[in-house]
């Protein structure tokens, strides 16, 4: 018999149900998936080498010699970086002007690659990018939430093949995060502590769904996973904003993230994925009770009618199992071929 588990950080419940679930390798992409039929260079993308537009590039690291990482205005941004944040309420009608930021983080100077075949120093390259673009963009007054993601693969949301990740700087806190800050602050006002070190601690103890633990990171598959092998990396030390990090933190985290992608890479061929790193408002304060976080969703299910229809999500796979099959493809310490993406030793 399945089960309802509930995510005691946003309060939602999701069904477990053990009676359909696959076993892990099942989720798998086929043989012919993934980035290897892409060309290592093309000549018609915009970020490849030589290809660059450089009046639209706002960051390159490094700043001096051949780049690895580079940020970008979009040419063809959600929001705009000029004008003033204007309300305009007419009964139920309400609409605020499109103030903001969209830039794009290109995190790898090869067309086929991705954070799993490319080094773990070069990910925490592009986790020092995204730091740094926040920390400039939470400057401007007009900005008071910042959103870092990656859509990895067509169904992801993946609109240009080679690597990039995503920044958009908002002038309002979405639904979804004010909801997420006000269980948060529930939670703290109930017990004086903050849920995510409590489900950080609960999961260190249980060790059934963690995949990897370092200095300063845990990534693990929660307990009430909204599905198959979503997983949620978290500082160890309790902090309610990506802009607190330090830059030994950035580099670890680039390092956690590169290998359980790679898991993913490994195990299931490379599945499409979101990840999102989930931190707190600029000008909200929630530093007892916010904890940052970065989330990874593969994309190997689909949200159907029940969904849809009850904001539940049905997940047809045990976390347990999710976390031990991600653990079984870790290599800590791999290298990669940076030429053909394949693993070269271990």
């Amino acid at each position: 018999m399945g089960e309802l588990r509930q995510n005691l950080a946003t309060r939602e419940w999701v069904i477990i149900a053990s009676e359909r679930a696959k076993r892990p390798h099942e989720f798998a992409m086929p043989p012919e998936y993934g980035r290897c039929h892409f060309p290592e260079w093309d000549e018609s993308c915009p970020f490849c080498p030589g290809n660059e537009e450089s009046d639209l590039e706002v960051l390159r690291l490094p700043q001096a010699g051949e780049w690895q990482v580079r940020v970008v205005n979009n040419r063809y941004p959600a929001l705009a970086a000029v004008g003033d944040v204007e309300r305009h309420f007419d009964g139920v009608h309400r609409n605020i002007s499109g103030v903001g930021y969209h830039e794009l983080l290109i995190h790898s100077r090869r067309h086929n690659a991705c954070h799993a075949t490319e080094s773990p120093e070069l990910v925490g390259l592009a986790m020092e990018a995204f730091y740094q673009r926040g920390l400039a963009i939470a400057q401007d007054s007009r900005i008071v939430q910042i959103i870092y993601f990656q859509n990895h693969g067509i169904s992801a949301g993946m609109s240009l093949p080679h690597p990039h990740g995503q920044l958009i700087a908002l002038p309002i806190v979405p639904y979804e995060l004010r909801v997420r800050g006000e269980e948060a602050m529930r939670h703290y006002d109930n017990s004086g502590r903050c849920v995510m070190c409590d489900m950080l601690h609960q999961e260190l103890a249980e060790q059934a769904r963690i995949v990897v633990e370092t200095e300063h990171f845990v990534a693990f598959v929660p307990y009430a996973a909204y599905s198959p092998f979503h997983m949620w990396v978290l500082p160890k030390r309790h902090q309610s904003s990506y802009l607190m990090t330090t830059e030994a933190e950035r580099a670890d985290l680039g390092s956690v993230l590169h290998h359980v992608l790679a898991a993913l890479y490994r195990g299931l061929n490379d599945p499409d994925y979101n990840y999102i790193i989930r931190s707190a408002p600029l000008r909200d304060g929630g530093g007892d009770y916010l904890h940052w976080y970065l989330t990874v969703v593969p994309r190997v299910s689909q949200a159907a009618g029940f969904e849809l229809a009850s904001g539940m999500f049905i997940n047809t796979a045990l976390p347990e199992e999710s976390a031990s099959f991600l653990r079984a493809h870790m290599q800590v310490g791999a290298a990669w071929d940076n030429g053909s993406g394949n693993l070269i030793g271990a």
